[in-house]
């Protein structure tokens, strides 16, 4: 009875470990896996992980002949990590079921799924939190600049080009130029003419032609934009690790031009 309570708790702290090292796995460049809103969940599914895991160890009788269940503890948790690889591997949604089958059971799938939630929640509130939307144009610009050049600095060679960090902050100044040429007093003429001229550079100025006819609109949605385009740049610091980076310090809480920053944009 002592050797069965041992061989139980052993198996279980084993898997345990086991299942805590594979969901990691199965959220790398995710963000915190224990972070604020994500660690009960977590906690959640690694304990439901190991129990099940033990559970199978020790209820496969003919194979506890041949392997040892702490050994199964250890492996079983592994499907964590390699049914993900086969998902994120299949491109089509019809091609994400493959013959790895999915470790998901008994509640597992609605833990896991809340757990990608969560983490995706504390992601964006810390991402938000290193941009201010009182911040005026100039502010927001320099901010941007600022964290660019800090992710730029950590990240490897080749991590820099995948994640397109230039381009992004090429993104960032294109349309806080086009709020700063509206805001100076460019007539409706003129601000459609830079608009046609932007959009055969970029496809992605299209969107704007709807709005050339309501400046403070389309000022309120360029803007916008450069927040969130700021935000998925954070995002990639966040992906990374670089959670201590910190919060862009150079500016004044200086309220934004009114007719602006009391519009929200409805794209």
């Amino acid at each position: 009875m002592a050797y069965g309570l041992l061989g139980i708790v052993t198996t279980f702290g084993l898997a345990w470990v086991s299942a805590g090292v594979f969901l990691a796995l199965r959220c790398h460049r995710e963000g915190r896996l224990f972070g604020p809103s994500s660690r009960w969940w977590a906690l959640a599914a690694v304990a439901l992980t190991s129990g099940t895991s033990t559970i199978a160890a020790f209820a496969g009788v003919a194979l506890m002949r041949v392997v040892p269940p702490f050994v199964l503890g250890i492996v079983v948790p592994s499907g964590l990590w390699l049914s993900n690889i086969e998902r994120i591997g299949r491109r089509r949604p019809e091609e994400r079921h493959g013959r790895i089958p999915e470790v998901p059971t008994l509640g597992l799938a609605l833990l896991l799924d809340r757990l990608h939630q969560a983490m995706a929640d504390d992601r964006l509130t810390w991402c938000e939190s290193r941009v201010d939307q009182m911040w005026n144009q100039d502010q927001l610009l320099a901010a941007a600049r600022y964290y660019h050049a800090a992710v730029k600095e950590r990240l490897p060679t080749r991590e820099r080009r995948s994640a397109r960090l230039d381009a992004r902050i090429k993104a960032i100044e294109g349309r806080l130029d086009m709020v700063r040429f509206i805001e100076d007093g460019a007539s409706a003429a003129k601000v459609r003419a830079e608009l046609r001229a932007r959009a055969r550079r970029e496809r992605r100025y299209e969107r704007y032609e709807r709005y050339r006819d309501d400046l403070m609109r389309l000022a309120a949605l360029l803007r916008h934009d450069a927040e969130q385009e700021l935000i998925r740049l954070l995002d990639i610091a966040y992906r990374f690790r670089f959670y201590r980076l910190k919060g862009y310090a150079g500016a004044t809480r200086e309220p934004r031009v009114g007719s602006v920053a009391e519009l929200r944009p409805h794209p």
